[in-house]
């Protein structure tokens, strides 16, 4: 550090800005790599070109200079002689450091050993660097770290640049596949008066505009299907959701959700929309609908697999929840040391699903038809008022989207609000009734299905990643004591 405050200091003495305001580039790295692949060892051409980028080594041997420049492309080598390069940049050359930004005005050439080069004639310092980068090889390998300095990490591990231009590109695809299916994209509000469309606890905050208090949204739900009864017949959004809840392998605080809603559809037309957009995504942005996840083969193709709750908990845990009476199934709960308070037979019929079901879900398959007592939006499942017509799918275990039939009925909705108002639960997820909710029901709202996906976990499926915090650039950390 000492000596780059010295080259700094050393800049600014010669009259040099560390720290101009632009420079005119002609080629990024790959331009100048693709243009002048068919170059023999030994050519130099008069062509000359201006790159810029990331200093990430630096090098000499004797008469000869060598810098690694990076941009966001990938690397090219500038290379300096002490008969070609012109003095003046051959002195500003010995205060350029590793990780300053620089700019390289030369002719393309490739050396005798082979390697594309620009021949230096030009140099521009465009950021002075102040602080040393990691090690190259063990300066950045804590996982911690890494998450914490996301910068850095971006700087020295190109395949994490990668992963989230890969992040990018499936938020891309999902877009496209909605807008050809005819949806329209929306924004709802991040602060709202009431949260809701979500078992899950809210962030709180205060206005100080109207003196009350806030909540992060947990989920777009009730402002889509608002939408739905102003006249819009299909709808999405891809926004950020805040729920106040611990962080593991995949969950963080602050995740991206896309929901969307069709009007006339119920949830047998939403899964074949999720599988399909699956199927889409993993198609375009790798060419082949099969992914190798921890060792495992998952093949995302439709359609895919359809299976009850109450047949998943048969065939995989051995569980007839329909022979079971409530003892039976706070004996269970007990068993797995589950708490469900204040019971619910629904809700336990849920809970035993999740802890002896859900990680035996590898290949994709849509768990349809749950416990009314799961949510209060979804519509009675036909032919059997305690169940719902709900869906979630999952894949290598884990829940990767949710969809219902929506309810419409506005007298029912505000009942079952109150309902689950009046019972709570001990986590403190029950939904608040909202009755600008229900009053804009009562207008009237037609038939339709929604469905929630995490696009962080898709994306893990679809990149490899190991955990959530790996496909989001900035994950909530523990803060670090001062």
């Amino acid at each position: 550090m000492q000596s780059k405050l010295e080259h700094l200091a050393a800049l600014r003495k010669l009259g040099i800005n560390p720290y101009p305001y632009r420079y005119e580039r002609t080629k990024v790295n790959a331009e100048f790599r693709e243009k002048y692949a068919a170059l023999n060892p030994g050519d130099l051409l008069e062509d000359v070109v201006a790159i810029c980028g990331r200093v990430m080594a630096k090098r000499g041997f004797g008469k000869l200079f060598f810098l690694d420049v990076h941009d966001h492309t990938g690397k090219l080598q500038v290379m300096a002689t002490a008969d070609k390069t012109p003095q003046q940049t051959l002195d500003l050359l010995a205060l350029v450091d590793v990780g300053d930004f620089v700019g390289a005005k030369g002719k393309a050439h490739r050396t005798v050993k082979g390697e594309l080069s620009v021949l230096l004639g030009e140099l521009t310092m465009l950021s002075k660097s102040l602080e040393p980068l990691p090690e190259k090889w063990s300066g950045l390998q804590d996982v911690e770290d890494r998450h914490r300095k996301r910068h850095l990490d971006l700087v020295m591990n190109p395949g994490v640049r990668a992963l989230f231009a890969n992040r990018s590109k499936i938020i891309s695809l999902v877009r496209a596949f909605l807008e050809q299916q005819g949806f329209l994209e929306v924004e709802i509000p991040t602060l709202q008066p009431v949260y809701g469309g979500a078992n899950a606890r809210p962030f709180l905050t205060k206005s100080n505009a109207w003196k009350s208090n806030f909540y992060l949204s947990i989920s777009p739900e009730l402002y889509l299907k608002r939408l739905l009864i102003g006249g819009y017949d299909r709808v999405y959004t891809i926004c950020k959701n805040f729920r106040n809840e611990d962080v593991d392998k995949t969950h963080n605080p602050e995740f991206t959700m896309m929901e969307c809603y069709a009007c006339y559809w119920d949830y047998s037309d939403q899964m074949s929309l999720t599988e399909r957009l699956f199927e889409y995504v993993a198609l375009q942005l790798n060419g082949t609908t099969r992914i190798t996840y921890e060792g495992k083969d998952i093949d995302l193709k439709a359609p895919w697999q359809r299976l009850t709750l109450y047949d998943a908990l048969k065939k995989y845990a051995n569980i007839d929840v329909s022979e079971l009476t409530d003892d039976d199934l706070k004996r269970l709960l007990k068993e797995h040391q589950v708490e469900v308070v204040p019971f619910k037979r629904g809700l336990a019929i849920a809970e035993l699903f999740s802890k002896t079901v859900e990680d035996k879900l590898i290949q994709p398959v849509f768990i349809i038809d749950h416990p009314k007592e799961t949510t209060p939006l979804c519509k009675a499942k036909r032919g059997n008022a305690d169940l719902i017509e709900r869906f979630e799918p999952f894949i290598n275990g884990w829940e990767v989207a949710n969809a219902y039939s929506e309810l419409n009925d506005a007298v029912l909705q505000e009942k079952v609000f109150q309902e689950q108002a009046d019972q709570g639960t001990a986590k403190g997820e029950n939904h608040p009734i909202d009755m600008d909710y229900v009053e804009a029901m009562r207008y009237g709202m037609p038939p339709a299905a929604g469905l929630g996906i995490g696009i962080d976990r898709m994306v893990m499926l679809l990149t490899g990643a190991k955990t959530i915090r790996e496909v989001l650039l900035f994950p909530q950390m523990k803060p670090l004591k001062p």
